[in-house]
């Protein structure tokens, strides 16, 4: 009687609240139960089900069982979070707790890009907020982009809510200008930063008064550059130590912060025009600057692929290195994880260079990791990074044209080394698998214009590669079968075997060429080196062979070692 026909589907919940849709349907009950636990693992989803799809022969239909359900529970159901009425801002002291001022800086970005400013200058110097009012429309359209989803999140009327935000904005700019006038900032030039700072530590005010110290000492910069500079300078300038040390950091920390989370502030300190993956690597090496350092000089990879810093940067890189502008330093480290995790290529001119940079970045920023970012997170950020750089359109830039099939399998299985995450070391596999299935990979094999010994070579590294890519064995053996199998037929092909034993070379010089065959390292394991090691049993025998090793210890330690590794050791 025929069997019915049977498969295995699993099934996603992106949310608790969402709709079940399918994420792969296989024959193999492992692999799918494989993929639905592994995307909980890694959290790309709430909620997965495997079921097995049975189909009843005689009338076309299937059968569902669930199999296995993982993650969150499908009768799961978000609690909706109590709406607060509460306004966001009440007094003008509100606006300049950090999440203010990042609205601030998001509702007039464009305004202060032109003014090369940061919403923390605006809210310490007078100058700024007078030509903020004389513009007219800026003011009133940042306000009004603010009060309508306020109304709508605490149901009042858009005009309600815009009449209390412009009373907010007026009293605030009232403080500011009246301050200024009346000369109740601190001059930090003037009397020294220092001293400013032990003075006014005392204030209630302190932070406001200090941060006006600050933004009035910046403003004549001419660049985002000369900013940092100025600030650094204020830094070294700082008090040697107590609570006034801590608060002149702190208000430095508030612009130094702003300017290195905008993209003009940034690329003003590592250079423009620079390639995203470059980018993110002198973003690491500001962020992290010691540990890359170090890297740098036990790591060629990671010195290859790290750009040289500018002076301003480096001694922004110093700093960052300390205790004192740790929020800082996270700052920048979540920017570039933020970059990786989206959908813009690191190198897109280069998909080699990609792999490679992808590479340097993960030993850095793992290196750095614990006390900026968890770890983690960087573990998930080039998880997901990982999944860009098997899809086909990376894969066919990466291999391009003109490569011999046997060099598509060796830079693929490059690609299987670098890449991370099961489901994506799955994948980056099976692109592996079609090469080295292929009738051109088997002619490329036998070529004959090509050594037989390069070419058992090429399948020899492929073979080994395969066993340490961190794969699962279900996964790489069927390949190391293949290429175990093509390794045979080349051999046999150019009888290197028979050569070898019988060539008119020392007896320990063919030894050890037909042990390297044997034990996998000139040849993959297979037939081919199953033939070589018959040959070496055979030499190993020979008194000959005896005498000339006991005349040279050097060689007998080597013989013995690969005798070892090829299983011939009794």
């Amino acid at each position: 009687m025929e069997r019915a026909k049977v498969h295995y589907e699993v099934f996603v919940k992106k949310t608790p609240a969402a709709g079940w849709t399918l994420e792969m349907a296989t024959e193999n009950r492992a692999q799918a139960l494989a993929v639905a636990e592994e995307l909980i693992a890694e959290r790309r989803v709430a909620t997965s089900r495997v079921t097995k799809e049975t189909m009843d022969l005689e009338t076309n239909e299937y059968r569902s069982v669930n199999i296995q359900t993982f993650g969150l529970p499908d009768n799961v159901k978000t609690k909706k979070e109590p709406e607060r009425n509460d306004p966001l801002c009440v007094t003008p002291q509100d606006l300049y707790s950090i999440h203010a001022r990042d609205r601030i800086g998001r509702l007039l970005d464009s305004w202060l890009v032109r003014q090369k400013a940061t919403p923390f200058e605006l809210l310490h110097r007078a100058d700024l907020v007078e030509k903020l009012e004389a513009s007219g429309v800026e003011l009133q359209h940042a306000i009004q982009k603010i009060a309508v989803p306020e109304a709508q999140a605490r149901g009042l009327g858009v005009h309600e809510v815009m009449r209390t935000f412009q009373a907010l904005v007026s009293r605030a700019i009232e403080r500011l200008l009246g301050d200024a006038r009346r000369g109740g900032l601190p001059d930090v030039d003037k009397e020294g930063f220092a001293a400013a700072a032990e003075r006014v530590s005392h204030e209630p005010e302190r932070a406001y008064l200090l941060g006006a110290g600050v933004a009035a000492s910046i403003a004549p910069a001419r660049s985002w550059t000369e900013k940092v500079s100025r600030l650094l300078d204020l830094a070294d300038a700082a008090p040697i130590a107590g609570p006034p040390r801590g608060l002149a950091l702190q208000t430095i920390e508030q612009p130094l912060a702003e300017i290195l989370g905008s993209s003009a502030g940034l690329e003003g300190l590592i250079g423009k025009d620079l390639d995203l993956g470059v980018r993110l690597a002198a973003m690491t090496r500001l962020a992290a600057h010691q540990a890359v350092d170090a890297l740098i000089r036990a790591e060629p990879s990671v010195a290859k692929i790290m750009p040289e810093l500018s002076e301003p940067a480096q001694r922004l890189g110093v700093w960052l290195a300390t205790e004192d502008f740790r929020a800082v330093r996270s700052a920048i480290t979540k920017r570039v994880l933020k970059e990786l995790n989206g959908p813009r290529r690191l190198m897109p001119n280069d998909a080699a260079a990609e792999i490679d940079l992808l590479r340097g970045l993960a030993m850095a920023l793992t290196a750095a990791a614990g006390d900026m970012v968890p770890l983690d997170d960087v573990h998930s950020a080039f998880v997901n990074r990982s999944k860009m750089l098997v899809t086909g359109d990376f894969v066919n830039a990466y291999l391009g044209s003109g490569r011999t099939s046997i060099e598509e399998a060796e830079a693929l299985m490059w690609l299987v080394e670098n890449v991370i995450g099961s489901a994506n070391k799955r994948q980056a596999v099976r692109w592996l698998s079609a090469v080295v299935g292929s009738l051109a990979f088997e002619k490329a094999a036998r070529n004959a214009d090509v050594s037989a010994a390069q070419r058992l070579f090429s399948l020899a590294k492929l073979y080994r590669a395969l066993g340490r890519g961190g794969l699962a064995k279900e996964d790489y053996q069927p390949i190391q079968q293949k290429l175990g199998d093509l390794g045979g037929l080349a051999e046999a092909d150019a009888k290197l075997t028979q050569g070898v034993a019988r060539a008119n070379a020392p007896v320990t010089q063919r030894l050890t060429l037909l042990l390297k065959l044997a034990c996998g390292e000139a040849a993959p394991l297979g037939p081919a080196a199953d033939r070589a090691k018959a040959e070496a049993l055979k030499l190993v025998r020979l008194d000959e062979t005896r005498d000339e090793l006991a005349r040279s210890p050097e060689r007998m330690a080597e013989v013995r070692t690969l005798i070892q590794a090829a299983g011939l050791a009794a």
